[in-house]
């Protein structure tokens, strides 16, 4: 059932409908097995891969940043993935407005870390083609905690504003998940500077 808390002049949603990839009832199952393999098989994937370099002590420093690469691709993944495969099965597709706010969040985090971590994966290249040297561990765990850190960094400046943000109008989210930009237009608080912040 939808939430709608009414004050006195208007009407605030707290939850949305999260349209998804298709309407149609009888696809709904064979969307929802396809993603949940796909999902499977990331994970599994991922762990063997984390696995295989705990398990090697001589992976350790070399596989530094594949092992936390993998390890934030599990998250990555998880953070849309299981809200989505539920709505398959669910009649009514929503999401409160906390979980909205929650998801778009920690997307943001984990796509600004993977960023920072993929850029520092192209300089530890960069420092043992050229320089023929590579990084010791110490180094390599000091930049993957500083991108860990940006990426949350990242998360907090683009989503801070969100809280205050108040929601009135149409509660339908045209999407399988929440999206930073999606979010903006349903709210019926004055986003323009925050958009333009946002796209330039």
């Amino acid at each position: 059932m939808l939430r709608i808390l009414t004050t006195e002049n208007q009407t605030t949603v707290t939850e949305f409908i999260l349209l998804g990839l298709s309407n149609d009832s009888c696809l709904q199952m064979p969307l929802f097995l396809v993603f949940l393999v796909i999902y499977l098989i990331t994970l599994v994937g991922n762990m063997l891969v984390v696995l295989v370099i705990k398990a090697d002590p001589h992976l350790h420093t070399p596989m530094y940043f594949l092992s936390n690469l993998s390890f934030l691709d599990i998250y990555y993944s998880s953070v849309t993935v299981p809200k989505m495969l539920e709505n398959f099965l669910a009649e009514r597709k929503m999401i409160s407005l906390s979980g909205c706010i929650a998801q778009i969040v920690f997307f943001i985090f984990m796509f600004g870390t993977e960023i920072f971590l993929l850029s520092a994966m192209a300089y530890d290249q960069y420092a043992s083609m050229c320089n023929s040297t590579t990084m010791s561990q110490h180094v390599s765990v000091q930049m993957v905690l500083g991108d860990w850190i940006s990426g949350f960094l990242d998360s907090l400046v683009n989503t801070l504003y969100l809280t205050g943000l108040s929601f009135c109008g149409p509660h339908e989210i045209n999407h399988f998940s929440c999206e930073l930009l999606l979010l903006l237009q349903l709210s019926c608080t004055d986003t323009f500077a925050k958009e333009m912040l946002r796209s330039g």
